[in-house]
């Protein structure tokens, strides 16, 4: 098999990866259950709480659930707000890296040429991995303050644990990060050539070769003065040349 046809292959596999890793991390934005918490109040009634980036929620074993949005967005906590703002980060451009890497992927041929694709694949797998990226910070912010507050014992107030949608942005971020760099990878590769052994050398000139001629090192046994060669060669045509000049002969009748 051509290293094409894998290099092909190996891109629709990234892509595929990124596409669902992506459809998961989008999936986790109107999903309430990012904590949860039961508190059994009496006996035959259970209260749950669960809560987002943007609600709270109540429900009982009755099956009546009211949620509500967080009153005022400037007193909410900083770190929500990150959470916030790098979840929409991660959703953005992982739709902007899949758009890239369609268009530069071997199997759609929509762009120019393979150096073109190649380094459109590249731009897209850089997305891909700022798209992870942002997904993987924003569930490890959440879970690391979830999991603090559930352990410190100076914590008074109600504690949560985490929920569903945190587990399933940790396995969409992973797929991003995963496909993304395979991508980006191979991508490189072929579109980016860092290294100049790959390259042609330039091949040797007129100039070089006389250079090279003129400045060589006799060997030792020799006893002649270091000099160019060409420039005594030169001058030595050139006496040889006024030598014949000036023994020329003359006939009487060329003076007539």
């Amino acid at each position: 098999m051509k290293y094409r046809t894998v290099v092909m292959y190996t891109e629709i596999g990234c892509f595929v990866s990124c596409l669902c890793g992506w459809i998961l991390v989008c999936s986790t934005l109107p999903t309430e259950y990012w904590t949860f918490s039961e508190v059994g109040s009496i006996v035959l009634t259970t209260s749950n709480y669960y809560s987002n980036l943007w609600r709270d929620c109540i429900s009982d074993t009755t099956g009546v659930s009211d949620c509500k949005d967080y009153p005022s967005m400037l007193a909410l906590p900083a770190f929500l707000h990150g959470c916030r703002a790098l979840a929409v980060s991660a959703v953005i451009t992982g739709f902007f890296g899949g758009v890239l890497t369609l268009i530069g992927m071997k199997c759609t041929k929509i762009g120019g040429s393979e150096l073109a694709n190649s380094r459109v694949t590249f731009a897209g797998g850089i997305t891909y991995l700022v798209s992870g990226f942002c997904g993987m910070i924003t569930y490890s912010w959440w879970a690391n303050r979830v999991i603090t507050e559930f352990l410190d014992p100076n914590f008074r107030a109600q504690k949560f644990e985490l929920g569903a949608a945190v587990f399933i942005g940790w396995g969409g971020s992973v797929l991003l990060l995963s496909g993304g760099t395979v991508l980006t990878y191979f991508s490189g590769k072929e579109g980016l050539p860092s290294s100049s052994s790959n390259r042609p050398r330039r091949p040797a000139t007129y100039a070089t070769a006389r250079t090279r001629k003129t400045y060589m090192l006799p060997p030792t046994s020799s006893r002649v003065t270091l000099g160019p060669p060409l420039f005594y060669e030169g001058r030595k045509s050139g006496q040889g040349r006024a030598v014949t000049k000036t023994t020329a002969t003359f006939s009487r009748d060329d003076f007539v």
